[in-house]
């Protein structure tokens, strides 16, 4: 599991030199900030759903998954368990929440989280997730420095999510197939693009609420595919 603690590593580092850059940056130069991590998100989303194949199980996944988060209301408890942390830490950003959830889907729902953790659990080499480490060490830079301490608390969930990927593809690797990773990643980039219209203030996205959506796509190829 080298591979997830050094991505864990980076995020952490990285979100430390964001907050460090963010005492230093004037009020203009964070909203520029923002605006750039909006579009960010947005381009990322674009090219993780365009190669999107069997839309309609891709559709029927984030309607059911969408219902099913709404209706265990998972955005209003991810905020209690963040303004608990804001309590317990005496955390004053008022962003914090926002930079927990945009970092966390933002690391861990690409294909490179999956196929990184996939080839490490199966025995195979940490490279692919060496190098999404660069990448999340970079990003987390920029988010840290917009969103602040929420971005280096998503550590955490990211170190969660994908070392129980890299335990499940260790014990059941061949259910990880090419369609389901695609599914996957279908998924995650439209939420990325419901992610970054959030951030860019055009309109409020319940994204947390459509998170269960990844698993159904999973469970809708698995039966159908």
């Amino acid at each position: 599991m080298i591979g997830t603690l050094v991505n864990t590593a980076a995020v952490l580092c990285g979100g430390v030199i964001g907050l460090l850059l963010k005492k230093r940056m004037p009020e203009r130069v964070t909203t520029i900030y923002f605006q750039a991590i909006g579009l960010f998100t947005l381009a990322i989303g674009v090219d993780m759903a365009v190669e999107m194949e069997k839309i309609l199980i891709v559709v029927s996944s984030l309607a059911i998954g969408s219902l099913l988060g709404e209706w265990w209301d998972l955005e209003k408890g991810a905020e209690q368990i963040s303004d608990n942390l804001k309590k317990r830490f005496r955390i004053g950003n008022e962003r914090f929440s926002e930079g927990l959830v945009t970092a966390f889907l933002l690391f861990c729902v690409g294909s490179m989280t999956i196929l990184g953790t996939i080839q490490e659990g199966t025995g195979g080499s940490p490279d692919l997730l060496y190098t999404k480490s660069l990448m999340d060490f970079f990003s987390a830079i920029l988010l840290a420095s917009a969103f602040g301490l929420g971005v280096v608390f998503s550590a955490l969930p990211l170190f969660i999510f994908q070392a129980a990927l890299t335990l499940l593809a260790g014990y059941a690797g061949s259910l990880f197939t090419d369609e389901i990773i695609l599914g996957l990643t279908s998924v995650g980039g439209i939420l990325l693009i419901g992610l970054g219209i959030n951030i860019l203030g055009i309109k409020k996205l319940r994204i947390m609420n459509m998170l269960p959506s990844l698993v159904v796509v999973v469970l809708l190829i698995w039966i159908f595919g």
